[in-house]
């Protein structure tokens, strides 16, 4: 009887449609948005902010896990993404979407309507969100089925599934008895905050691959050093990575560490799913056996090309630079 060849990376998290609104920081104060912070509220609530806009914002698929299962779907790997949307249009846009990016959807149904974020991007390129769950908060822990991580290498878990303790328990626990590397971005340090209660047992018995940007170690770790913050997160998982924006990332492993540089200028248009691509590299990286170093470097060659943009989703142009950045 032959064994399944392990090399998918599975994303699990919130199938989401990205609302994305460029505006000024005067506007921020007016809705009240934490800057680079996330806030859950109703659908309403989104529509009402939208509306005190004279922008219209762009609709792309989106969800932090969603996003990096997307990009590993455009750098050639196997990728699987599970999660529930709702039996509408914006659901049926984002299904299309993932599979028009060489990821296997495995979404369940809702009778809610598809969950939303809405992005508002600054000047100075930060996004501040409002996320709107939807039919993604929906998702139930007998839903996390096994089959569905039967060849995955490494489980890819988005820190806003925190907010479901019992959903990204049966999430770790599934993903431990198939045998993967579980991968858990931190997402927002507003989630660390909200979450301390189960995020240290989480960290400490499920998690292989821990990924940080400097907001987010600090909330968990209490250090604002980043040298400090980067040995308390290795000191808790198999690879800590520690992301520091224009100045780069670190990588620390089985007592070495990697200084990771970035591409360009590290000018940016928008960072909307710069540390969602940032993993997209990393993961793709790792699962096809590269170097620590290597993987992070295609990691920041993700990162850049996505801040070039306004969204989450790189254009086929960049991805061709990604490819030639890497083969050097």
């Amino acid at each position: 009887m032959s064994s399944v060849e392990k090399n998918t990376v599975v994303g699990i998290g919130s199938a989401l449609v990205d609302l994305l609104l460029s505006e000024t920081d005067d506007f921020l104060e007016k809705v009240h948005a934490s800057k680079g912070g996330m806030e859950l509220v109703d659908a309403d609530k989104i529509e009402e902010i939208v509306g005190l806009s004279t922008a219209t914002p762009d609709l792309v698929p989106g969800g932090s896990a969603c996003n990096t299962i997307i990009g590993i779907g455009r750098l050639g790997g196997k990728a699987r993404f599970v999660g529930k949307r709702g039996d509408d249009q914006l659901g049926k846009r984002l299904e299309m979407a993932l599979t028009d990016n060489e990821v296997h959807p495995d979404l369940l149904l809702s009778d809610s309507p598809t969950g939303r974020v809405l992005s508002i991007i600054t000047p100075d390129a930060q996004r501040s969100m409002f996320t709107y769950l939807g039919a993604s908060a929906e998702s139930t822990p007998e839903e996390i089925r096994a089959v569905d991580l039967s060849d995955a290498a490494i489980v890819h878990i988005e820190g806003y599934l925190l907010f479901n303790p019992e959903l990204i328990k049966a999430a770790l626990e599934t993903a431990k008895a198939a045998g993967a590397r579980i991968s858990l971005d931190l997402a927002s340090y507003t989630v660390v905050e909200a979450s301390r209660e189960i995020l240290n047992d989480i960290v400490d018995n499920y998690v292989d691959i821990l990924i940080a940007n400097e907001d987010e170690a600090q909330a968990f770790t209490g250090e604002s050093d980043e040298d400090k913050a980067l040995t308390a997160l290795a000191e808790r998982a198999d690879i800590a990575v520690l992301k520091v924006g224009p100045r780069g990332s670190f990588i620390a492993h089985d007592g070495e560490r990697h200084k990771i540089g970035i591409l360009g200028d590290g000018g940016a248009r928008d960072t909307t799913g710069a540390g969602d691509l940032w993993a997209s590299g990393f993961l793709h990286g790792l699962v096809s056996g590269l170097p620590l170093d290597k993987c992070g470097e295609l990691g920041a060659a993700c990162g850049y090309e996505v801040c070039q943009v306004i969204g989450a989703h790189i254009p086929a142009d960049g991805w061709e630079r990604v490819r030639k950045a890497c083969a050097k």
